[in-house]
């Protein structure tokens, strides 16, 4: 299937508009094109879509995974019975490195991702991320001291911010638009899993001598797996394409080879509507000004602006809420109800994982047929349900445990319903191609610097106005973000990349 036809031919096939500037004329004159149904322009094979989901999706189970061993980890690394060094009576400030360091590292990851994700490409960001999560996992595992530990801590941290930027992105670009939210819903189920494999890791070696060497080494066939699989699976078509538009390769060469990627991508698809569908990504991506280097203001301009909105919006919202202080608290809301063991904690946690687990499992069912925003509305109404009752519970109720217990069931099962998985999908879809390595890289370092927010302020704002008081304000962030989400947020069930990025 080479292609022999000159740029011109291809441009002139694309219906490309003479200067390269869109007007209300050209986007008529696409209509026709992209009002097609998913089913015409995207046919695929299950089995064909099944790797390119599942290799990427490790680096997110990699990230949960990290989340669960940790928690573990701290207390048979600070146990002088179980640690099995002589550095284990550490400080509040060396505890905090060790929990916090993946989470600096992943700001990191973030930052690069802005600079080296356009050149790179989706597929060897991820082997990167694989790379940098199996010499992390190994240093820390076999750390002789603290400070080593702390860079073992900072190097899988990158591998996260690096992984949870790529693995969507990568995921979006090859996935056909029927199944593609689905697919990418069940990178968050990956991440839930990989918590719930975290905590039985912990579980099962916290009583072991230098246990938490084990929790963290038991990640790196994990990290082995992923990196030879993003090596096997194929480049993303649309990024090939993107890099030939800008003069970064020979168009035609890169759309014979997007082509090929993408019949492989789809399995026993045909090849003419393999072929329209790249032609539908080339006109898109034919009013990019190829000779322009796109700056880093672009990404506040135009329709990335909208995107930029909509979704860095939707992650910091998803941290604001107080995911991760609600989560902070699950410990002490269940010894107040009676489980008080260290046994009884570790069980718990496993309890939440695994609710975690089967309400992300519902939302990958459903999220391609209810669709976005039923999903996002109703589960942050849940949310600020929720909040106000841990507030009630904090300052009228401290007697009846069990109003905190079923808040904080709610709670969980109502994010990992909405802005668990839906945040991370719509940050992949939102942005134009031309810019969505930049503009996602910004949603993730946003998605990361508004967790360590929330972690590192609550507990001062506890201290200053009360536990009580800072769940209210937690749920009038939660109502605030159900304004955002029903004015702001569009829907994108269905639609393809292309006509999400045509209708903002």
């Amino acid at each position: 299937m080479t292609s022999t036809k000159g740029r011109g031919e291809l441009e002139e096939e694309i219906h490309v508009s003479s200067g390269g500037v869109r007007t209300d004329d050209d986007l008529e004159n696409r209509r026709p094109l992209l009002s097609k149904t998913p089913a015409q322009a995207e046919c695929y094979s299950v089995s064909a879509a099944i790797l390119p989901f599942f290799f990427p999706a490790l680096g997110g189970l990699l990230y949960g995974y990290d989340i669960g061993a940790t928690s573990g980890a701290t207390i048979s690394l600070k146990s002088a019975t179980f640690s099995g060094t002589s550095w284990y009576n550490l400080s509040s400030v060396q505890t905090g490195l060790v929990v916090s360091g993946s989470l600096y590292g992943a700001l990191i990851g973030s930052v690069l991702a802005f600079t080296i994700a356009d050149i790179l490409g989706r597929r060897r960001e991820l082997i990167l991320a694989s790379i940098s999560y199996l010499i992390g996992a190994l240093l820390t595992a076999a750390a002789p001291n603290f400070a080593i530990m702390v860079v073992g801590r900072f190097l899988y941290g990158i591998g996260i911010g690096l992984a949870m930027h790529a693995a969507p992105m990568y995921i979006a670009e090859t996935a056909a638009s029927q199944i593609r939210g689905m697919l990418i819903s069940l990178k968050e189920f990956f991440i839930v899993l990989g918590m719930l494999l975290g905590y039985i890791a912990g579980n099962f070696y916290v009583e072991v001598v230098s246990g938490w060497r084990y929790m963290y080494a038991t990640s790196t066939p994990l990290c082995l797996i992923m990196g030879a699989g993003m090596w096997w699976l194929p480049c993303s078509p649309r990024w090939l394409l993107l890099c030939a538009i800008q003069g970064k390769g020979n168009l035609p060469e890169a759309k014979d080879n997007a082509t090929q990627c993408l019949c492989r991508l789809r399995g026993q698809a045909s090849p003419d509507l393999v072929s329209d569908q790249i032609n539908l990504i080339l006109e898109e991506l034919s009013y990019v000004d190829e000779e322009k280097q796109v700056g880093f203001s672009e990404i506040f301009q135009g329709k990335c602006l909208k995107a930029m909105i909509i979704g860095c919006g939707l992650v910091f919202f998803q941290q604001v809420t107080g995911q991760p202080s609600v989560l902070y608290y699950a410990a002490t809301i269940f010894q107040s109800a009676g489980f008080s063991g260290a046994s009884d904690a570790t069980r718990v946690s496993i309890l939440l994982g695994v609710l975690k687990l089967i309400m992300t499992g519902v939302a990958v069912l459903v999220v391609d047929r209810l669709g976005r925003r039923p999903l996002l509305i109703g589960g942050v109404s849940g949310i600020a349900v929720s909040l106000f009752l841990l507030s009630s519970y904090y300052t009228l109720l401290k007697d009846v445990s069990y109003v905190a217990v079923i808040a904080l069931l709610l709670y969980v099962g109502c994010y990992q319903l909405s802005f668990g998985p839906i945040g991370w999908l719509m940050i992949s879809e939102v942005f134009p191609l031309k810019l969505r390595g930049r503009g996602l890289s910004v949603a993730v370092l946003v998605n990361f610097a508004s967790n360590a927010l929330v972690t590192f302020a609550f507990s001062p704002l506890e201290d200053l106005i009360g536990t009580g008081l800072l769940f209210s304000g937690f749920g009038v962030i939660a109502v605030a973000s159900l304004v955002f989400i029903f004015f702001i947020v569009p829907e994108t069930k269905g639609l393809t990349l292309e006509e999400i990025e045509a209708s903002l």
